[in-house]
């Protein structure tokens, strides 16, 4: 396994930062090899940190769980006494989820073309995995269609005021990338409107997690082909009364104490 350096292409040929683990020419990384790096066990520890210091009323829920990968955030839920379903697209890491909660209910699902679950859930969590979808609207159309109180979001995204999807190129042979090799770096504000039409809040928390790719200054985009930039959302069927929300897209933020 390799730190991929260079940048992503969009579908129209700009170019997109990115930091990612690929794998290195002629190899097929495991998905645990993959998931459990470093950067991505910290990386998980950060973002798991920053939700739970927001407060939101998650124990008990039914929880759906979105692109679970090999099921590294799933204990959150399930320690908060959850009942959860978890998801994911590619065989090799549902094998995975499988053999580590051999008495959770696991499914397979692809959210470029996602099927009836034929349920709904108190919550749809969605962390690090919109940006690995082609087809990121209708992605979140059937989560808001699953999705009885929250949405819980969390993705890479690209700097900007404009609204733009921007397909790129990803390594349909990473277990950490899309499937079939194309994803997208929505901006803040693409994903903003989606999600207002599909419920009645949409929230951005006023901290960010404690890790170098969730940006404080949204007006100073970092230098070309440095790091992904990330952002969190909270959507929800009621008001939220939380001081650490706000329904603002706040273009600066505080990093979480």
């Amino acid at each position: 396994m390799k730190l991929l350096s260079g940048p992503l292409r969009s579908a129209a040929g700009k170019v997109l930062r990115t930091t990612g683990l690929v794998s290195s020419p002629g190899s097929q990384p495991s998905p645990e090899s993959s998931f459990h790096g470093h950067h991505y066990l910290r990386h998980n520890q950060r973002r798991q940190e920053h939700l739970a210091s927001l407060g939101l009323p998650i124990a008990g829920a039914s929880v759906l769980e979105v692109a679970a990968g090999i099921g590294d955030h799933t204990t959150f839920f399930l320690d908060r006494g959850c009942t959860v379903v978890s998801t994911e697209a590619r065989p090799e890491n549902l094998a995975m989820l499988r053999q580590r909660y051999p008495s959770m209910d696991v499914r397979q699902l692809d959210l470029d073309n996602p099927v009836d679950l034929g349920r709904s859930f108190d919550i749809v969590y969605c962390y690090g995995a919109l940006y690995h979808l082609y087809r990121p609207a209708e992605a979140l159309a059937f989560m808001a269609g699953c999705c009885r109180r929250m949405l819980l979001l969390e993705t890479c995204v690209s700097y900007g005021d404009h609204q733009a999807v921007n397909l790129v190129d990803e390594v349909a042979g990473d277990p950490t990338q899309s499937a079939v090799g194309r994803g997208c770096r929505p901006t803040r504000s693409w994903i903003h409107h989606q999600l207002r039409q599909l419920f009645e809040h949409v929230y951005i928390p006023r901290t960010q997690p404690n890790h170098e790719e969730f940006p404080l200054d949204w007006t100073a985009p970092p230098p070309p082909a440095t790091l992904l930039t990330r952002s969190v959302f909270i959507a929800s069927r009621q008001p939220l009364e939380n001081r650490q929300l706000t329904e603002e897209l706040l273009v600066q933020q505080v990093r979480q104490g």
